[in-house]
Parts: structure tokens; sequence; C-alpha cells
């Protein structure tokens, strides 16, 4: 199926907030759990996250959801997740992969990692323009899902407050640069920080670092030490 008819499947509107509910969940997703959330028939969600498994938007698998095993546990169900394939639509005809690759390419040989950090907190203040150095970590979320980025918050393992509470970081499940991150990560993941530091902000109460962790951002977003006081 062309990359234009695949996206052509998300013009139904109760199969997009299925497909976006799945996507935003980071994981497996049953048929009544997607159903409640869209607000429609088990029937109908599992008619449409089918469409989508098909059109290959959606990846479907089964399992128990009861987290039991052995007799009684009931049957399999089926639950789905976002796809890993990136599709994308260009008229007339454009290819910013392949450009982006040979740009990296050549940076990489040519030592250029310290200039390409620097242009890319240039562009992130740029982004940020005459807004203050961010807030709060909701509003680091905000400007993060703005950029592409599907944060989502959760407490960082192993790490405990003054409180002792677990300490909230923003972990990102989509890195906009991934193609060309997967080839040359070094160079990508330094740049999309160095990215980060400028649109968040040196001065602020958060500050992204590096924390890769498979399948999402490599870098993470978290409270400032200088700010904990």
């Amino acid at each position: 199926m062309e990359d234009i008819d695949v996206i052509a499947v998300l013009q139904d509107p109760v199969r997009r907030r299925l497909y976006e509910y799945v996507a935003a969940q980071g994981r497996e997703v049953g048929r009544n759990e997607a159903a409640e959330a869209a607000g429609v028939a088990r029937t109908l969600a599992a008619h449409h996250l089918d469409r989508l498994t098909e059109a290959g938007l959606l990846e479907s698998g089964s399992r128990r959801l009861t987290g039991r095993s052995g007799p009684g546990a009931g049957r399999p169900a089926k639950v789905y997740t976002r796809a890993r394939a990136e599709r994308s639509v260009s008229l007339p005809a454009r290819d910013y992969r392949t450009a982006a690759e040979l740009l990296a390419e050549a940076a990489e040989q040519a030592g250029l990692d310290a200039g390409l950090c620097a242009a890319a907190r240039r562009r992130g203040e740029a982004l940020r323009g005459s807004a203050e150095p961010c807030g709060g970590l909701e509003e680091a979320m905000e400007m993060l899902a703005a950029r592409g980025y599907e944060p989502h918050l959760e407490g960082a393992e192993g790490a405990e407050g003054a409180t002792g509470a677990a300490e909230r970081v923003v972990r990102m499940r989509n890195c906009p640069f991934h193609a060309v991150a997967e080839r040359f990560p070094p160079l990508v993941c330094g740049m999309n920080l160095a990215l980060l530091e400028g649109l968040l902000g040196a001065d602020g109460s958060v500050r992204a670092r590096m924390d890769a962790r498979p399948g999402e951002c490599c870098v993470v977003v978290e409270t400032s030490k200088n700010n904990d006081d």
C-alpha cells in the first residue's frame, strides 16, 4: 500500500481517534480499552483497529490481559501497538532524508560535532524566541508536544528526591530525527540535546540530559538541580 493510501486510512474520525490513542500509550492496548477511550462499541473498534493493522499503521498480537496463565486464565486477547514503520507524503516528491543523511555523514567525517551542536542550540533559542526559559515540566511537555516529541511524564527508576518520592522526568516516545539518528547516533543525538537545551533555556527550572532508552528519544527532561531548593 502506498504511503498516501495509508495516510488516507486515518481520514475516518473514529479510526483516527483509535490510532492516536494506541500510539499515545507506548504499550499494548486491548480492544475493550481502545473502544472505551474512543467512545465506540467494541465491535466497531475491533473493525477499525484491524483496518489500521492491515494498513501497516498498527501492529497486532495476542496475550492474556488478566496476567494469569494456565487453566482458567481465559483466552488470549488481541492487542495493538503503533507500527515502527514511518509514513510520509510529499507533493511534489522531495527527498530530504537523503540530504540529511549525506550532511550528517559529511559532518561526522569532518569532526564538526561541536559546530553542529552550537548551531542546534542557536536554533532552539530562535524557536523559543522572546519567551522566558521553561518554567516547569508541564510547560516543557507542551513545548515538546508542539515539536512532535510525544512527551510523557514518569518517575525516574531508582531515583528518589529529598521527600523519598521518585523524581519525575519527561521522556519522549518519538524522536523527530529517528531515521538519521539510527545511522549517526552520537552526532544526531548530540544535536538533538543541544536543540532542546536552546529550546528550554539554560537558566530555567528544567534541564535536558542524555538518557537513551530503546524505542524512545535519547533525551529526557527533568527539574534542574539548581532549582531544587
